[in-house]
């Protein structure tokens, strides 16, 4: 029946669509980092200490081995600084990028991979050397179709040693801009050559990237953070504005509850469509016992018991609601498949049927086959033969 197909295929469909934005969202989100906290600077909204409300507040290079040492719940724990009126420019061109500078693991923690060459590492960052990985855009405007690797990239006239590229990557949420356009380089040649400018101090930096250990130390990595910051730069530990958080563990999170729930919802429309579709073999069934009472008398009166009656429908009606079910999976998963090989949006993996939906639409269809056959069996099983024999099909 068509109704049983139907449903079937909306089941997998709505839920394979729901699978599909939920795991495309969370592929986007990782091009950001990957469960990151990024705690910013900014300003007291409580008294603490017998200081005013509204001082600004700013981190500093010293308070970074306490945070690691402290923040026992927390895995990486970086500071970053950035400038966007650096001078740039290579032998071949002039550009505007942002200069950022970290720790060697903040490429693992940024997702930015590497096309070629490497990543700046600990004895760069020890030694303070002149080393820059370049974003893809960064790189091409800088050098053209030329190999970068080992040219001169000149910052403020510093020269900077190009050592890698990083592969392109498609970015849809940013605090500072797109890393495609930046330009990374050691933390500790950051902070000598371009230190932030007055009133701040030149050890300040921007902002902290901070991992917890794990998705469920995540809540305690975030107070940790806090408490230690308010600790060091005289804030109450409850005080958000002073020390705000861009949480994206948080934010995935309710982004799979939302996610969740419109699967839920889809889900719910397909197995309204399956037990109307199951109701539409029970009428079929019906029909069937009408239309075949005359037969059903005769067996009956050549001694057919009741049992091998009720067998007969009974399985006819349930091989009726499994083969509509089963074309339906056929279809359900062929349109999958079909619709996967064109190409997606960035936010999209396709339609990824699960084999939770799989086997709740597998479940579902049995048990609708079972009800739906369960009564028209019923019914022929207890038709009397004598009236049966009377009976005039379409009388």
């Amino acid at each position: 029946m068509f109704g049983i197909a139907w449903g079937i295929v909306s089941i997998v469909l709505m839920t394979a669509a729901g699978e599909g934005l939920e795991k495309g969202q969370e592929a986007t989100a990782k091009t950001l980092g990957k469960d990151i906290l990024i705690v910013f600077h900014g300003r007291t909204s409580l008294q603490a200490g017998g200081t005013r409300a509204g001082r600004v507040v700013h981190w500093d290079t010293d308070d970074v081995p306490i945070l690691q040492s402290e923040a026992l719940d927390c895995q990486d724990v970086m500071p970053e600084l950035e400038q966007d009126d650096v001078r740039i420019h290579s032998n071949y061109n002039n550009a505007a990028f942002t200069i950022t500078g970290s720790y060697p693991s903040f490429a693992d923690v940024r997702s930015l991979d590497v096309a070629s060459g490497r990543f700046y590492n600990w004895d760069d960052l020890k030694n303070t050397r002149r080393v820059a990985f370049l974003g893809t855009d960064a790189a091409k405007q800088l050098f053209g179709g030329r190999n970068p690797l080992g040219e001169n990239v000149y910052l403020n006239d510093y020269p900077y040693v190009v050592i890698g590229v990083m592969i392109t990557k498609k970015q849809d949420s940013s605090y500072d801009g797109w890393d495609v356009s930046k330009v990374f380089v050691p933390f500790t040649a950051m902070q000598r050559d371009f230190p932030n400018k007055p009133p701040q101090v030149e050890t300040s930096f921007d902002q902290w990237l901070i991992t917890p250990k794990s998705y469920e130390q995540h809540e305690a990595c975030k107070r940790e953070i806090r408490t230690v910051l308010g600790r060091l730069h005289n804030f109450d530990s409850h005080d958000k504005e002073a020390c705000p958080i861009w949480d994206t563990v948080q934010e995935a999170k309710a982004f799979r509850q939302m996610t969740d729930g419109m699967k839920y919802f889809l889900g719910a429309v397909g197995i309204v469509t399956l037990f109307l579709g199951g109701l539409g073999v029970m009428n079929v069934m019906m029909v069937a016992v009408r239309e075949r009472t005359r037969e059903i008398g005769v067996r009956k009166a050549l001694g057919a018991p009741a049992r091998d009656i009720l067998r007969q429908f009974f399985i006819e009606a349930v091989l009726i609601a499994l083969i509509s079910g089963g074309t339906g999976l056929a279809v359900a998963y062929g349109l999958c498949a079909l619709v996967n090989l064109l190409p997606m949006p960035d936010f999209f993996a396709g339609l990824l049927p699960t084999l939770g939906s799989g086997l709740i639409a597998c479940g579902l269809l049995g048990t609708i086959a079972v009800l739906s056959a369960l009564y028209p069996a019923r019914k022929a099983a207890s038709i009397d033969p004598i009236e049966a024999l009377r009976f005039e099909a379409g009388g």
